[in-house]
């Protein structure tokens, strides 16, 4: 199992180079065969023809990127993640690689079937989220992988029925955004996954979504059925000629009727609580006649621009840049509409630019933009809606008796996310020099069980017109900002910083009172200044959210990520780490963790 094993070279022994003694390296032939396979059916920018060269694994070391091996030199992972990998998997590469646990392509354009998983009994971890593959899922999924714990398939194209996954060894499983349908089996596994697991598959039903499954049709006796045929005729015959008369007056008074309630619909849906873009500006899109711009990652959302006016909504903020709403259409489908404002001196090129640019983007930490609409006066963004509000909201609203705190454990899996969701905006946005350019605990939602979340509002610096309108974003407060320097994507380090020491303190930046810190430096980052002074003589946890001291064993990942916070926010953004390297450190510390 795994592979026949081969002679690789004789490779020369430094320590014992005075002897010109030799070493034979060995690896799995059948295992790099498939790996082989791979590399020459897909393209990516991780140039894996020129790094995938020589023996996968050398005992437990591997110069492949992406690869990673046991300690006998089996290859045990392969993770291949937002690297542009664009293609089709070969149908039967990992079929030899059999000790593999963690397979990881998510965040690329994978197109075709999933990949045959028959014989990884070891596997485990199974990330194929965010690709465009197509077809259903097969039933060795669910029937011949016994160790299974996570499975990934969310935003992807996949069809056709569920199998029934009953492995008790899965905690995390996610299908949603697909074309799935039938009932979800009812197994106890996947019965304890939330609605979220499911959503945004327009046929699937049945619990834990709430979409009743229609009944089974009752068998039919094709015998009785003939005999029934004919009375069924006589009696429709006798019927259709009594009823004829008052039918045609019932339908007459329904026309009549319908006629008369849409009216009075409109009428409501004029007076309505709230309505995106208030009366004028409806007015306006009305005349201009423009419709809604969908991207080509995504289907047209089942809804249009007259959809969307009709649509109940309800303000959650006003924020600097506009005001965000809660549509809610007539199909039932919820989005969240963002009216911008200070925007109109933009052209139509210069946004329809930056929104397809924005729009194309899709990983699980960045809220997705599903369409845009512009006009001279009016200028709206549509995106998901992730429901369980902001970073802000949990940390700071409803303190005191009776509140559910937020816990350590959560808070790491937020500041991991956040960190995800920058370094993916860093990679896929070098022409902005800052690519989020609005980093702050409000622009961070949290989608489910505290466990998930999103950053929303980026990439909107470029569409300001001038630095005194960029005073309406975070990267305000950075130190080089307020000394008139020239802003970088180290900008957005510091803003992650002061986001980390917000969710280690729960302290709201700016409201550091005189009494606690008398003197700060140029920079905005009181929060930071406050920080640096509590621990410049000991690593005290006076600094620490009072809602977490208790989480006693956490408090040395809780003043490791503050060491981290204040890298991020020194004065010199040249000081600062690079988001890669943040991120790196951060997984580091919760591997740590879980060990």
């Amino acid at each position: 199992m795994g592979g026949g094993r081969a002679n690789l070279a004789h490779v020369s022994n430094p320590q014992r180079s005075s002897t010109n003694s030799i070493e034979i390296l060995e690896y799995y032939t059948e295992e790099r065969d498939g790996l082989l396979q791979l590399r020459d059916s897909v393209t990516s920018n991780a140039h894996l023809h020129s790094n995938w060269t020589g023996p996968p694994c050398i005992n437990s070391d591997s110069k492949w990127v992406g690869i990673a091996c046991s300690d006998i030199g089996h290859v045990v992972h392969i993770v291949l993640e937002g690297i542009e990998l664009t293609g089709s998997l070969p149908p039967a590469f990992l079929l030899n690689i059999t000790f593999l646990t963690k397979l990881s392509f998510r965040n690329n354009t994978i197109s075709g079937p999933l990949p045959n998983l028959t014989k990884l009994v070891h596997l485990e971890y199974v990330f194929l989220s965010q690709n465009r593959f197509w077809g259903s899922i097969p039933l060795e999924f669910a029937e011949l992988l016994p160790k299974l714990k996570v499975v990934e398939l969310q935003e992807n194209y996949l069809d056709g029925h569920i199998p029934s996954f009953d492995q008790p060894t899965l905690t995390a499983f996610n299908v949603s955004y697909n074309h799935l349908e039938g009932p979800i089996p009812n197994t106890d596994v996947l019965q304890r996954f939330p609605r979220s697991s499911y959503d945004h598959n327009s046929g699937l039903c049945g619990s834990p979504l709430e979409t009743p499954c229609p009944p089974s049709p009752t068998p039919v006796d094709p015998q009785r059925d003939k005999k029934k045929t004919l009375q069924l005729w006589s009696i429709v015959l006798i019927a259709a000629a009594a009823a004829l008369v008052p039918l045609l007056v019932i339908l007459f008074s329904f026309c009549y009727y319908r006629k008369l309630h849409s009216r009075q619909k409109t009428s409501q849906q004029n007076q309505a609580e709230i309505e995106i873009g208030g009366p004028e500006s409806i007015e306006d899109i009305q005349r201009n006649q423009n419709q809604l711009e969908f991207f080509e990652e995504q289907m047209s959302g089942g809804f249009d621009l007259d959809d969307l006016l009709r649509a109940s909504a309800q303000m959650l903020g006003k924020g600097k840049l506009g005001t965000t709403y809660k549509a809610i259409l007539e199909s039932g489908t919820t989005v969240a509409v963002k009216r911008l404002k200070n925007m109109n001196g933009l052209s139509k090129k210069e946004f329809i630019q930056q929104m397809q640019l924005l729009g194309r983007m899709r990983h699980e930490n960045l809220v997705q933009i599903i369409s845009f609409y512009y006009s001279k006066e009016e200028k709206l963004i549509i995106s998901e809606f992730v429901p369980n509000g902001s970073l802000f909201e949990l940390l700071h609203e409803n303190r005191g008796v009776g509140r559910v705190a937020l816990k350590w454990e959560a808070r790491m899996c937020i500041i991991r996310d956040i960190a995800k969701g920058l370094a993916f905006l860093h990679q896929s946005l070098p022409c902005h020099k800052v690519p989020h350019g609005n980093l702050k605990s409000s622009n961070v939602l949290i989608q489910q069980d505290y466990y998930h979340s999103k950053l929303s509002d980026f990439g909107f610096l470029p569409l300001l017109p001038s630095r005194k309108h960029s005073e309406m974003l975070a990267v305000a407060k950075s130190p080089e900002f307020i000394q008139g320097k020239k802003l970088s994507n180290k900008t957005d380090v510091f803003c992650f910083g002061i986001i980390l020491l917000e969710i280690i303190t729960g302290r709201i930046p700016g409201e550091i009172s005189d009494d606690e810190i008398s003197t700060i430096t140029a920079g905005g980052g009181d929060l930071s200044e406050w920080v640096r002074m509590v621990v410049s003589s000991d690593w005290s946890t006076d600094i620490l959210d009072v809602e977490i001291l208790a989480a006693t064993a956490g408090h040395d990942d809780m003043l490791k990520l503050t060491e981290i916070a204040l890298e991020c926010t020194d004065l010199i953004p040249e000081k600062r780490p690079e988001i890669t390297q943040i991120l790196q450190r951060i997984q580091e510390i919760i591997e740590q963790k879980n060990e």
